[in-house]
């Protein structure tokens, strides 16, 4: 099992393809697996790397921190592990905001950003709102059934939900993230804390020689797009593109389309300071 050992934890990383490297780095709760939609096709072009977070799934057990600081720090010691002098970084909720951390720390490192249903500021993600109590009561009572229905119900659209088989569509995510979704272990309650904590919004500016990218999820609750518009804004020269129809899952239920639009951005960032044109995708 290959893990990059910390002075506190053993991180599990896993590489696949070759050509351009890309770093791919996960949200609250969701183990490197939840890639695997992405690693599957980018893997034809690029050598990908995914890993878990400190202490989820198998980058444990975790006596150190739990730190946007800590888990972007991570980050780089896979990249010395592994050899990468820099990477394409892409980072999916909590995971853009660890990239945007990891960017400021080693800028020289990342050859671009694609920053997708996340935020400029981590306590955005932790903000508290009657929906956001509603559904996190939903997720941790009722049956099992109940629970990761409610689950689902933060990842997708709910017109999508409504054509969807929701146990077989479980069992997927599941089966992807590493845990069933009726299950909420407690490192979910420490990284949300962590990214309460966090806020760099200040310096987005000092990431303006990255080339970036930020998409957002039209129906997306949790990273609405005006949070992707925003640190659009504060980040010169990144681009802001809104998946129409799609919500915080769109890695998953829109993956063909964020693949192929991650392709053509990092091809064109292989380039000198390549250029993305500004649209919607629908």
């Amino acid at each position: 099992m290959p893990l990059v050992k910390r002075a506190d934890v053993g991180v599990y990383y896993e590489l696949a393809g070759s050509g351009p490297p890309v770093l791919l780095i996960q949200g609250v709760g969701v183990a490197g697996g939840g890639w695997r939609p992405q690693v599957n096709d980018l893997a034809k072009d690029f050598q990908t790397l995914v890993f878990d977070n400190r202490g989820l799934g198998k980058s444990v057990p975790c006596r150190g921190p739990i730190s946007i600081e800590a888990m972007a720090d991570d980050t780089r010691a896979l990249m010395d592990a592994v050899g990468w002098e820099s990477a394409h970084v892409v980072g999916h909720s909590m995971g853009g905001v660890i990239a945007q951390q990891l960017a400021l720390d080693v800028p020289s490192r990342v050859r671009s950003l694609s920053l997708l249903c996340t935020f400029p500021r981590g306590k955005d993600a932790a903000r508290v709102t009657p929906w956001v109590l509603w559904m996190t009561l939903r997720t941790r009572i009722g049956t099992r059934r109940m629970r990761r229905k409610a689950f689902l119900q933060m990842l997708f659209a709910e017109h999508d939900l409504r054509r969807a088989d929701v146990d077989a569509l479980a069992a997927q995510v599941g089966g992807l993230i590493g845990r069933d979704l009726a299950d909420s272990p407690p490192i979910l309650i420490k990284q949300v804390r962590a990214l309460s904590r966090h806020d760099v919004s200040a310096r987005s500016g000092d990431l303006a020689s990255i080339p970036t990218l930020v998409v957002s999820a039209e129906h997306d609750p949790i990273a609405p797009p005006r949070y992707g518009r925003r640190l659009a804004q504060l980040i010169p020269g990144a681009k802001f593109e809104e998946f129409k129809g799609a919500a915080h899952g769109v890695i998953i239920d829109r993956a063909e389309a964020i693949n192929q639009r991650l392709r053509e951005f990092i091809r064109a960032a292989e380039r000198p300071r390549g250029l993305v044109k500004r649209e919607v995708i629908s």
